[in-house]
């Protein structure tokens, strides 16, 4: 990952609103930086008990997640899960803005992924205003839920192989409640990851909006 600073990033941190957002979004990219020996933090929010389809227990995402996590290589001690009611985070908008506090003070990061302003999703949209309002200082990368976006601005992409890509959607499998929706196809997961690809002339690529950057 050298180039355009990423030769100064040691530390990450992910911000996802729900379980699998950061995996949807960014899995092949986690892959990546891991494989480059960063040191990736992520930040759950919710562990969406409510959402949880019929036959799974309440506490299934959350197992789910747990096994991702260590699947992936994210260290448990770089995990940190908050239990904000799903589909509400604008209620708590404040307490949300205090924990992201005490994140950056604990974490530091040198880049911090999160949601996109265009994102609709009311919870996604709490994570990203109030992550930008606590990380400005940091570099700053939102990232695309295509479902969620009416709208988004790719102007940095991020090249993928075969391992990387594989590691995304083994990582999603994992999730074993929430293959009824429609984009947790792998056709469909790997057709966007090689459109995104050929727009900058490689196989795969995951792509972002850049936010903030400083080199």
């Amino acid at each position: 990952m050298n180039g355009f600073g990423f030769e100064e990033i040691k530390k990450v941190l992910i911000l996802g609103p729900h379980p699998d957002d950061a995996e949807f979004s960014s899995g092949g990219t986690i892959a990546k930086l891991i494989e480059s020996n960063v040191e990736i933090h992520y930040a759950v929010f919710s562990m969406c008990e409510k959402s949880i389809p019929v036959g799974f227990s309440p506490g299934a995402i959350k197992e789910e997640l747990l096994k991702a996590v260590d699947f992936m290589g994210i260290r448990k001690e770089f995990l940190y899960l908050f239990d904000f009611e799903v589909r509400v985070f604008p209620q708590y908008r404040q307490e949300i803005l205090e924990e992201l506090y005490r994140l950056n003070k604990q974490i530091q990061p040198d880049l911090v992924l999160l949601p996109s302003s265009s994102d609709i999703h009311q919870d996604h949209k709490t994570i990203y205003e109030e992550g930008v309002r606590i990380f400005k200082q940091s570099r700053l990368l939102s990232y695309e839920m295509p479902w969620n976006n009416f709208a988004f601005l790719s102007n940095l992409y991020v090249s993928l192989n075969e391992s990387h890509v594989q590691k995304k959607i083994d990582t999603l499998k994992l999730y074993k409640s929430q293959t009824f929706r429609q984009y947790s196809d792998e056709e469909y997961l790997k057709s966007l990851l090689r459109i995104k690809g050929l727009q900058i002339n490689e196989k795969y690529a995951e792509t972002f909006q850049i936010l903030r950057w400083k080199i």
